[in-house]
């Protein structure tokens, strides 16, 4: 992986921040049915309401942390295929790693790419301990988030939320 101010690549992906120009693409990663089910509705319906959640929560991790969310572009062919990155939860202690693809674009290893890569990266801004947390009947993105290196260690609750999910954990520095 090679890095430049908020660009990462892989040797198929470009993972670079999320800009407002990328409403309409978050649109569809908001929407798509996995996401609602397993991450919950943000219901986001049109791209001004996109826009606003992007400028609202991606660009305050950039600005505050120095990471957020990127979108994962395909080298070969510059095609959106989801988004990966680092976020920052009020109610859990340490960066957490998530990470999106849209259903044409799963299950050929462009999320372990990905993730893999922001792992490293979470490693080189010296974030010492990275979390998950994934719904208990996400059975793909639990089978990612262990082969990463992370383990569960407890079930935790979300602000707004009536369900628990799993919380997974590792120590990176």
């Amino acid at each position: 992986m090679t890095g430049r101010r908020g660009v990462l690549e892989t040797r198929r992906l470009t993972l670079r921040r999320i800009t407002l120009d990328d409403a309409g693409f978050m649109l569809s990663i908001w929407n798509d049915p996995a996401f609602v089910r397993y991450v919950g509705d943000r219901g986001i319906r049109n791209e001004e309401e996109a826009a606003a959640a992007i400028a609202q929560s991606a660009f305050t991790l950039y600005e505050n942390y120095g990471y957020g969310p990127y979108c994962m572009t395909r080298k070969a062919d510059g095609v959106q295929v989801g988004i990966c990155g680092l976020f920052r939860r009020d109610n859990l202690d340490d960066p957490d790693i998530g990470f999106a693809v849209l259903p044409p674009y799963c299950g050929n290893g462009l999320a372990s790419e990905a993730a893999n890569a922001v792992v490293q990266h979470a490693r080189d801004l010296g974030i010492a301990r990275l979390t998950a947390i994934v719904s208990p009947q996400n059975a793909a993105s639990i089978g990612l988030i262990e082969k990463l290196g992370l383990t569960f260690e407890r079930a935790v609750t979300m602000p707004g939320d009536d369900e628990a999910i799993s919380l997974y954990g590792m120590t990176l520095l």
